[in-house]
C-alpha cells in the first residue's frame, strides 16, 4: 500500500509550547548573566579617575619637619584608591612616609598607609587603598597630606607638575601655597545605572516579549499569520532538508580529505602559530597571553570569513535545486551559516586549550564570550544574505569579497593591540563591528571582565541591524533570481 501523505497539521507548530520554551529560556538567560557579569554588572570604572600627571620638578625634600597638602576634588562615586609619584635624589634614603586622604569639612581621615622609603627610587609610586570604596565624595573637596619621619639628608621627595593649574586644585607646603601640583592619581568605581536596575529591565523585556507572543497566537487562532509563524512552519516542514543541507556543506568542504574533519581542529593551531612567530619573534609585542590573544581573533574572523565566503555562493551554487524543488529561498543561506557554525563549535576546542596552556585563569565571565561569538553569527548571516543577492546580479562580487575580507582582517586587531593604531585611525575601529565583538569576547575570556550592560545591547543591535538589512534585501530581490541564474 502506499505511505500515506502527512496531513498539514503535521507541518504546524506547537506554537503555544514553543512561546513557554522561550519564555523558560529568557528567564535561564536572564538569571544566568546577572550571577556571571558579577560586580561588572553593578559598577564600572569611574569616568571621574584622575590620571597621574607628567613630572617636571620637585616638591621638597620630605623631612619630618615638613608637610605637603593638596586639595582637589574627584567625581568618582566610589573612591577606592590614591596614589603619588616619588623622586630619591638618586640616592639610599631611610625613615617611613605616610600618605592620608582626609575630608576637609572634618578633617576625618578616609584611608591612610605608611610605607619604608628606602625601596623608593626615581619615579616610584605609592599606592593608598580603601578597604572598602568610599562613597559619599563625590566632587567633595579633598586634601591628599604627605608627611614622614625621615631626617633630612635621607628623605624622598613628591614629584610635581610644575606649570599645572585647574579650578579647585591647591598645593601648599607647611602651610604655605605652592605653585604646581602633585603627581598624584585617584581610582574607583562609578554605578552603572541598568546594572542598578537590571531587574526591572528584565520584568519589562519580558512582559513585553509575553505581550508579543499572545498577539502572534491570538492572530494565528483567527486565522493570520505572521512572519514569526511562516518562519516556524517553515522550519517544520523542511527541517529534514536543512538538515541534508548542513550535512551536504560541511561534508564536501572535507571530501577526500585524509584529516578530514580533524582540519577545523587543526588549522586555527596551524595559523595561530605562524603569526605567532612572526608577531611574537621578529615584530615584537608586550600584550599578555599573546598566543590566547592570537587565536581567539583567528577563530573569530576564520568563521566570519568562511561564513561569508560559503554564503556568498548559497544562491547560485544551489541553482539546480532552486529551479526544481520549491523551498523558501532564506533557507539556502542559513544552511551555508549553520554549516560554518559546526567548524567554529569544532574550533572552540583548540582555542580554549591554547588560552589554558597559555596561563589564561578562567573566571565565570568566560562564558559570556559566547554571546559575542553569537553576534559574530548573525551579523555573518546578514552579511552573508546581502552578498549572496548581490552575487546573483553581479558575478564580480565574489572578487570584490575577497579584497574586503582582507582589508578587513588587517582592519581588525586581531594580531596586533589596538594601541599601535595612530589616533587619526583609530575611527576604523569605531566603525569595525568585528573589533566590537573581538573586543568584549577577548575581555570575558582573557581579562575575566565583563563589559557593561549596554555593551551587549549595542553589539546585539549592531548585529541585528545587519540581518535585518540583509534579509529585507534578500526578500526583496529572491522572486528575481531565477531569472538570472
Amino acid at each position: 500500500m502506499a505511505k500515506d501523505l502527512p496531513k498539514e497539521n503535521d507541518t504546524q507548530p506547537n506554537i503555544p509550547k514553543i512561546f513557554l520554551i522561550v519564555l523558560a529560556v529568557y528567564l535561564l538567560l536572564t538569571v544566568g548573566f546577572y550571577f556571571l557579569a558579577g560586580d561588572q554588572l553593578l559598577y564600572r570604572v569611574s569616568r571621574g579617575d584622575l590620571e597621574m600627571r607628567p613630572a617636571d620638578a620637585a616638591a621638597v625634600e620630605l623631612s619630618r619637619d615638613v608637610t605637603a597638602e593638596q586639595v582637589f576634588s574627584a567625581k568618582i562615586q566610589r573612591l577606592q584608591s590614591v596614589s603619588v609619584r616619588w623622586g630619591a635624589y638618586y640616592r639610599a634614603n631611610s625613615g617611613t612616609v605616610t600618605i592620608e586622604l582626609l575630608r576637609t569639612d572634618d578633617m576625618s581621615v578616609l584611608m591612610s598607609g605608611s610605607f619604608d622609603v628606602s625601596p623608593i627610587v626615581e619615579g616610584s609610586v605609592l599606592t593608598v587603598c580603601s578597604d572598602t570604596p568610599i562613597e559619599d565624595v563625590y566632587g567633595l573637596p579633598l586634601i591628599l597630606r604627605l608627611s614622614s619621619d625621615c631626617e633630612p639628608g635621607s628623605a624622598v621627595t613628591p614629584l610635581i607638575d610644575s606649570q599645572a593649574e585647574e579650578d579647585g586644585f591647591s598645593l601648599s607646603i607647611n602651610g604655605e601655597p605652592s605653585p604646581g601640583m602633585l603627581c598624584f592619581a585617584a581610582e574607583g568605581t562609578d554605578y552603572i545605572w541598568t546594572g542598578l536596575h537590571y531587574w526591572l529591565f528584565v520584568g519589562l523585556l519580558g512582559a513585553l516579549l509575553a505581550a508579543f507572543m499572545l498577539i502572534i497566537w491570538l492572530r494565528y487562532r483567527s486565522g493570520r499569520r505572521s512572519f514569526v509563524v511562516n518562519s516556524l512552519i517553515a522550519v517544520k516542514k523542511y527541517r529534514f532538508l536543512i538538515r541534508q543541507l548542513v550535512g551536504r556543506d560541511f561534508k564536501t568542504k572535507y571530501k577526500r580529505s585524509v584529516l578530514g574533519v580533524f582540519w577545523s581542529f587543526l588549522n586555527p593551531l596551524l595559523m595561530m602559530l605562524v603569526q605567532y612567530f612572526v608577531f611574537s619573534t621578529i615584530f615584537r609585542n608586550d600584550i599578555p597571553h599573546f598566543a590566547s590573544y592570537l587565536i581567539i581573533g583567528t577563530v573569530m574572523f576564520n568563521f566570519f570569513s568562511e561564513s561569508c565566503g560559503m554564503t556568498l555562493t548559497s544562491i547560485l551554487g544551489n541553482s539546480n535545486l532552486i529551479t526544481k524543488v520549491y523551498m523558501p529561498k532564506y533557507i539556502y543561506p542559513l544552511t551555508r551559516t549553520m554549516s560554518s557554525m559546526v567548524n567554529l563549535a569544532i574550533s572552540l576546542v583548540p582555542m580554549l586549550i591554547v588560552c589554558l596552556a597559555s596561563g589564561v585563569h578562567f573566571q565565570k565571565s568566560a562564558v559570556l564570550a559566547l554571546f559575542f561569538f553569537a553576534c559574530v553569527v548573525i551579523f555573518s548571516l546578514g552579511l552573508g544574505m546581502l552578498l549572496a543577492t548581490s552575487m546573483v546580479f553581479f558575478r564580480d562580487t565574489q572578487f570584490l569579497w575577497n579584497v574586503l575580507s582582507m582589508m578587513w582582517m588587517y582592519a581588525t586587531p586581531i594580531f596586533y593591540p589596538e594601541s599601535i593604531l595612530p589616533d587619526n585611525l583609530k575611527f576604523v575601529l569605531t566603525v569595525n563591528p568585528l573589533y566590537h565583538f573581538l573586543k568584549n569576547a577577548r575581555s570575558c575570556l582573557l581579562d575575566g571582565l565583563s563589559p557593561e550592560p549596554i555593551v551587549y545591547i549595542q553589539c546585539l543591535l549592531i548585529a541585528l541591524a545587519m540581518l535585518a538589512v540583509g534579509a529585507a534585501v534578500f526578500y526583496r530581490k529572491q522572486d528575481k533570481f531565477v531569472l538570472y541564474m
